[in-house]
């Protein structure tokens, strides 16, 4: 059974999270988690201007994704930051490159799920999940988020990221925030989860 962790990260903060779906769907028995990046659109100059070019020089170790692997792949966990509500435009492209995975019903029936970030408390991690979804539903993948189960997201007692809509976490407004122990839990949770159901459809 395959999990493909499919992400994009420009500061880490993403790429930390992936770690831990990772880890959390790697502990279900028959699944084998594999992580993968989508391409960068943006050139070197740009990203050194944001302050990305060398955490995203050390970022290359990690295979890019091509289109056909999601096809191959019987659960898609997706992770993207949060860019004014909606998921950054490279995961965008990416997606946008799928329409002949569309077109011959690659990608029905398998499992999909979304993970985040952004840099403030009420960033639009939410709708940046439930857009996503909209995607996911075209091509006929089966959503599953983040269930009440994990109890951290309900925790008041700390500011978290986390929803029943998937996993998130907040950056801070200069990135300077990286993810929590309760919000790589709820990535571990969502990763877990998501590898369990896969298993029950895949008999």
């Amino acid at each position: 059974m395959k999990v493909l962790i499919v992400y994009y990260s420009m500061y880490g903060h993403i790429h930390s999270m992936a770690q831990a779906v990772a880890e959390g769907a790697n502990s279900v028995s028959g699944a084998e988690a594999t992580v993968c990046r989508v391409p960068e659109t943006l050139s070197d100059d740009i990203l050194k201007s944001m302050g990305a070019l060398e955490i995203q020089k050390k970022l290359s170790s990690v295979p890019v994704c091509e289109v056909g692997d999601l096809a191959t792949a019987d659960a898609i966990i997706f992770g993207t930051p949060t860019r004014f509500g909606n998921m950054c435009g490279q995961m965008r492209q990416f997606l946008d490159a799928t329409g002949g995975l569309w077109a011959k019903g690659a990608l029905i029936g398998k499992v999909g799920s979304v993970f985040t970030s952004s840099a403030t408390q009420h960033g639009g991690q939410e709708s940046t999940i439930l857009s996503f979804h909209y995607t996911l539903l075209h091509q006929g993948m089966i959503i599953v988020g983040l269930p009440y189960s994990f109890e951290g997201q309900m925790r008041i007692d700390e500011i978290t990221g986390g929803s029943p809509y998937g996993a998130s976490t907040i950056v801070g407004a200069e990135g300077q925030r990286m993810p929590s122990e309760n919000e790589l839990n709820a990535a571990k949770y969502q990763g877990r989860h998501v590898a369990e159901i896969t298993a029950k459809l895949c008999r």
